[in-house]
């Protein structure tokens, strides 16, 4: 693979709103960094009240007309937007390793799923399709349709700028809503650039608009009358907030949360397929993901044989600034997310953990001023920790140890995060009731991340998900949209006389 080109752009990042980029009025700024350089790169504008008012209004004054077109139509465009992303899947994937710091191969990965979700998207027109049934009752036919709610929004997270509002509005627009991004103020130019293919694609002034901001933007379209449904991915005091908030207000609203995922290793697992799985999945994107591993639950005596092979691995992780192709791991993304991961590192010593390598106060040459830290790896963890129970969001992998399965199904389900969970086993029987019993809604064996694909749908159980319906796949569709059922009757099948009693079959 050739060098890839970096994103260096120093123009303000700002909104897009009605088919434009728009510069902001608020008069309110914030930093984006660089966060392997640690500079500052650019600004992003914070929207107002009145800006989320503007792009709600021209997402309003857009739905009627693009509700009522044709399916078919809606996924023509939808087709054209999807070539446009294979086209520039590395610009996409360079502006992602600038502002959030993953590797740019990571990047590129990230790109390639959200562009499943559209490809998924493209077949709206049979995922549209209602039921129907003749002669319900003597005379009397009875269907289902799906019709779009009217005006959307996301409120997506700094770790995947790409991929997670693509969860949201590819199948949003595609069932003939308007979709309002407010996207993580921490690295927003992806957003902008994917307003600009998708205007490009043919997609009518309105349908997708784009308000970067802070808290004072969430609010704004939280409250909004005319905002229908939300949905949002973050921690899981703000996922709480978030749909109760909406609620409140008479939203339909999904919030995916935290996670705290576990990786069990039983005694008859493969153990250098299980070290692979470990490192790619606990250090991999520095550990910013939603469905990374942070806890190896290791059971009977496969502790001893995987933790020095975890700790020989975590020493020489290739950390690098992340347009390097041959980096492992790059940087964090802000110097507070920084600060609070090593705190963290701190805290679990101070509990009694052990610390078997340390990550903390790690320099890349050339770029001293980066966010970096190394891969950090703990054994001995229990579950009264905190580095057990909270969700410390970096590259950071703690080792529990536990006699059987059964402890370690029961250790997992005791958790209020049930986000993703994986088991290495050889016994097809472990990996069946594994997957039976464990109270978590994603499930691997032999599988550290699994992430569904774009038509099975995402989500988890418990604390890591607010709401009924889990996100993208025909789920996605459930809920940007509403079904209402049709009964029909003509006038030469109608008894004459008022009917006083309930309409049945017969």
């Amino acid at each position: 693979m050739p060098t890839p080109t970096a994103f260096s752009s120093t123009t303000e990042v700002g909104h897009y709103i009605h088919g434009r980029a728009v510069a902001s009025t608020s008069g309110r700024r914030q930093a984006v960094y660089n966060p392997s350089t640690g500079a500052v790169a650019r600004q992003v504008a914070l929207g107002s009240v009145e800006e989320v008012n503007a792009a709600v209004a021209s997402a309003k004054a857009a739905f009627p007309a693009w509700a009522d077109m044709p399916p078919i139509r809606r996924a023509r465009i939808m087709n054209k937007f999807l070539e446009l992303l294979n086209q520039h899947r590395d610009t996409l994937a360079a502006m992602i390793t600038a502002e959030h710091g993953k590797v740019f191969t990571d990047a590129q990965g990230e790109v390639t799923r959200g562009i499943d979700i559209v490809e998924f998207a493209c077949g709206i027109p049979q995922l549209l399709k209602g039921d129907f049934t003749d002669q319900v009752s003597t005379g009397i036919d009875n269907w289902t349709l799906r019709q779009p709610l009217g005006v959307v929004a996301g409120i997506t997270p700094f770790n995947f700028p790409c991929m997670v509002p693509m969860w949201m509005y590819p199948v949003a627009i595609a069932c003939g809503n308007c979709f309002i991004l407010k996207p993580s103020e921490r690295d927003p130019s992806p957003s902008v650039f994917m307003a600009e293919l998708l205007k490009q694609a043919g997609l009518p002034d309105g349908v997708f608009n784009v308000v970067q901001g802070d808290k004072v933007a969430v609010d704004a379209l939280l409250t909004h009358v005319d905002v229908k449904a939300l949905s949002f991915v973050g921690s899981t005091p703000i996922a709480q907030y978030i749909y109760e908030t909406g609620a409140h207000h008479g939203k339909r609203v999904q919030a995916l949360g935290g996670a705290k995922n576990h990786m069990v290793v039983m005694p008859d697992a493969d153990i250098e397929q299980a070290v692979d799985g470990l490192i790619g999945a606990g250090y991999g994107s520095a550990g910013e993901r939603c469905m990374a591993i942070s806890v190896a639950v290791l059971v009977g005596d496969v502790a001893d044989k995987i933790v020095p092979k975890l700790a020989e691995r975590a020493k020489t992780l290739k950390i690098k600034n992340g347009m390097e192709l041959d980096a492992e791991m790059g940087p964090i993304v802000t110097k507070q997310a920084l600060e609070r991961i090593e705190g963290y590192i701190g805290i679990g010593v101070e509990e009694g953990a052990k610390l078997v390598v340390d990550g903390r106060g790690h320099k890349v040459k050339g770029f001293e001023a980066g966010f970096f830290t190394g891969g950090s790896l703990f054994d001995h963890v229990t579950p009264n920790m905190r580095i057990y129970k909270e969700e410390i969001f970096g590259p950071v992998l703690s080792c529990v140890r536990v006699k059987d399965l059964a402890e370690a199904v029961k250790l997992v389900n005791e958790h209020e995060f049930g986000n993703g969970v994986a088991c290495y086993t050889s016994d097809g029987n472990v990996a069946r009731e594994f997957s039976r019993q464990v109270q978590v809604g994603m499930v691997g064996i032999n599988v550290p991340i699994p992430v569904p694909m774009a038509w099975h749908g995402f989500g988890g159980w418990k604390r890591s998900l607010f709401g009924d319906m889990h996100a993208y796949g025909e789920e996605g569709v459930r809920f940007y949209t509403k079904q209402k059922s049709i009964m029909q009757r003509w006038p030469s099948t109608i008894a004459k006389g008022a009917e006083f009693v309930m309409p049945t079959s017969k």
